[in-house]
């Protein structure tokens, strides 16, 4: 999906652990659920029904009572972050991970990307329950700490170039430069929003706007001087490449 990075890489040779150990633990967690109905001790019809709700109700955000106060509630932004509503949420989301999430994680380290993705997390699901502060639905997903690497990634790397799919265009795989992609993926996400709040409650478009910003932010000032340096080299290798 993605050129590799030829910049002077990190010294740890282990890859992209933190990266695939959330996808990991994320399709895990989905299979052996009730939301997959791969797990036959959830039952079937209303007793799977009662039994993914229930599930949701107790790993995934609600913003009235995130707000209360409650201990237990405090924790929902992070245990939300590893339950998906559905198998396209899944997928989805594991696909931004793993396209974008290795190359932020070799840029930051395992210990400091790992904290930024629950950070960028906590923060998007804790701004989108402010939002909706009466809220009795339920929030689940990684898109929040997604879009924070997908943030850090616009930041970090605007010149390597993206292969997507465009539905428009009759998901012919193009290839445009990463600032290009996600400034596109942006833009979307902030008109979704905007008829997202008239039409009540669906996805939560507010936090992966909040999830991305932080996550731009967070790396232009923790990697801004370096960041810079690195785009400028790789833009003069790629000069004379096809």
């Amino acid at each position: 999906m993605i050129d590799r990075w030829t910049a002077v890489r990190a010294a740890t040779t282990t890859g992209p652990v933190v990266t695939y150990g959330a996808i990991g633990l994320c399709c895990l967690l989905f299979l052996v659920g009730p939301v997959s109905g791969l797990n036959a001790s959830y039952g079937t019809g209303s007793a799977l029904l009662t039994a993914q709700t229930a599930h949701f109700e107790r790993w995934g955000v609600i913003p009235s009572e995130l707000l209360g106060g409650s201990p237990r509630a405090l924790l929902t932004p992070l245990t939300a972050l590893f339950v998906h509503g559905s198998w396209l949420h899944l997928l989805g989301n594991m696909l931004f991970l793993h396209v974008f999430g290795a190359m932020v994680e070799e840029r930051m380290g395992h210990l400091e990307f790992a904290l930024f993705y629950l950070g960028c997390g906590y923060l998007a699901l804790l701004a989108y329950a402010a939002a909706n502060a009466e809220s009795g639905h339920t929030l689940v997903g990684a898109s929040g700490a997604i879009s924070g690497v997908l943030g850090a990634f616009l930041c970090l790397f605007p010149r390597t170039r993206v292969t997507s799919l465009y539905p428009f265009l009759f998901f012919l795989p193009l290839r445009f430069p990463a600032w290009i992609v996600l400034v596109f993926w942006f833009v979307l996400q902030w008109l979704a929003q905007a008829q997202n709040s008239s039409s009540g409650p669906g996805v939560a478009y507010l936090a992966h706007l909040v999830g991305f910003g932080i996550g731009f932010l967070y790396a232009w000032g923790r990697f801004r001087q370096a960041a810079r340096v690195k785009a400028q080299a790789a833009a003069t290798e790629e000069e004379g490449q096809p």
